[in-house]
């Protein structure tokens, strides 16, 4: 939110309140004072005193003469007629509403000498009556309102000073770039800062108001409505957390071959949302920093050496160890497996037909391409095997013929092994070089996407890694 928009959010909320701090509709003084004298509840009976078995007329006639002396005082209640006759009172005449009759009542309770107060008010619609309150209250609104301007005015300032000040100080990204780990938590804090000296400056203005009661019951409020908007939102904020750690403590690079969970790609850029990958297809994959977080991340490019493994079967009669030579030698002749660590093998299984040998070698990601270099491994190695005599058998199967077949099937069928030995494919002796250059057109496509789009990026190389 830009800096105009916060000040008017502030401006609006400070008047707001302060109309409610100087006043708006108070009540009439003369009533505040009789309202005041008013008992909360109605009084116990059993605390009241006796009636008097020995009341004459003339008390009578004082109970009501004092009635309506009281009620020529107060404003709405100057129709009220009193009548008394053997301490129980009965109130007549127009009210302007039930509060009216019912205040009329309360007052004639606490007379001395009365035993019990009758009603039958009736409701006054004239419109000079029913009116000229609210006309008086709402003028006297706005000659509070118009009384406090000044302070209001003051207070405005104040709060629109401090907010400068805030804005100032957020503004001041080369600093906080300097004092914390990334932009990210950079502009986090400049953010904060900006937010927080915007309700200072609030806080002070309703304090020159004299509203902060009024501010504690709205931020109480609020806070309970912050409260079902955290469980609501507790993804977004999980995703937020995650990106702050993922952006201190990062578990990889731009351009790193990861695996995160069942995800892989090379890794284009890390955003406050989600982390950005290229996949080996080409595609762009966002996945969330919550996901990222805890998921397990297998990075392929920490390390240059990897080893690639394949497995091959050899005839069940051969012999097992001069095969796993023959293989140790073909996939050794190559120039694209290391020669430390070196290359082993090891036998695996053996079946009813073949004998299962694994083959493992390494290689430098920088120089050679895993998926080729492991091919360009298994294809070298089984002819080497060929060559060497090593059958590579294909799985047997055991058939069984109850009934005598039709001619059909047992007829003689043309062999066919004759016209196959035509067409035999080229074997690649194992001292025969082979292409296995890197694969780098994704990461060519991740390098020229990161120059091009301005997008922000927490990927830092001068961060630590995990």
């Amino acid at each position: 939110m830009s800096l105009h928009r916060w000040l008017l959010t502030a401006l609006i909320l400070i008047m707001a309140i302060s109309l409610t701090a100087v006043g708006i509709g108070p009540a009439d003084p003369a009533n505040a004072q009789v309202e005041l004298a008013e008992p909360a509840e109605m009084p116990d009976p059993a605390l009241e005193p006796a009636i008097d078995p020995a009341a004459n007329s003339s008390d009578d006639l004082a109970i009501a003469n004092r009635l309506r002396g009281i009620f020529q005082e107060i404003d709405g209640m100057e129709g009220v007629v009193v009548t008394a006759d053997a301490g129980v009172v009965l109130l007549s005449g127009s009210v302007a509403d039930k509060a009216s009759a019912d205040r009329a009542k309360a007052i004639a309770q606490r007379v001395s000498g009365v035993v019990t107060v009758e009603t039958q008010f009736e409701r006054d619609l004239s419109v000079g009556r029913n009116v000229e309150p609210v006309v008086d209250k709402l003028g006297t609104s706005v000659q509070n309102f118009l009384s406090a301007l000044p302070l209001l005015g003051i207070a405005l300032v104040v709060a629109i000073a401090i907010g400068l000040f805030g804005h100032f100080l957020a503004s001041l990204m080369a600093f906080w770039k300097r004092v914390t780990p990334n932009i990210f938590l950079a502009e986090l804090i400049a953010g904060s800062i900006r937010v927080a000296f915007i309700f200072i400056g609030i806080f002070v203005a309703l304090d020159i108001l004299n509203a902060t009661a009024l501010l504690g019951a709205v931020l109480g409020g609020a806070g309970v409505i912050g409260l079902a908007v955290g469980f609501a939102l507790r993804d977004t904020v999980d995703n937020y957390m995650s990106s702050i750690m993922l952006s201190i403590r990062q578990p990889f690079r731009a351009n790193d071959h990861v695996l995160i969970g069942e995800q892989e790609g090379r890794v284009v850029r890390l955003t406050s949302r989600a982390t950005i990958l290229m996949t080996l297809d080409g595609n762009h994959l966002r996945v969330p920093n919550a996901t990222v977080f805890k998921a397990e991340i297998l990075n392929y490019s920490r390390n240059p050496q990897r080893r690639f493994s394949f497995e091959l079967g050899v005839d069940a009669d051969d012999d097992p160890a001069s095969a796993i030579e023959t293989g140790l030698a073909a996939i050794n002749s190559q120039d694209f497996v290391l020669n430390d660590p070196e290359a082993t093998a090891e036998i695996r299984e053996v079946g009813d037909s073949n004998i299962v040998i694994g083959f493992h070698g390494w290689i430098d990601q920088r120089e050679s391409d895993y998926y080729k270099a492991r091919g360009a491994a298994i294809r070298v190695t089984k002819n080497a095997l060929e060559e060497a005599g090593f059958a590579l058998p294909e799985p047997i199967y055991r058939l069984r013929f109850d009934n005598a077949l039709p001619e059909s099937v047992t007829s003689p069928r043309r062999d066919r092994s004759a016209d196959m030995s035509a067409v035999k494919p080229k074997k690649v002796a194992p001292h025969e070089s082979l292409d296995v250059s890197p694969e780098d057109h994704v990461e060519k496509l991740v390098d020229s996407e990161r120059s091009d789009d301005g997008s922000s990026d927490l990927l830092d190389d001068q961060q630590p890694v995990e």
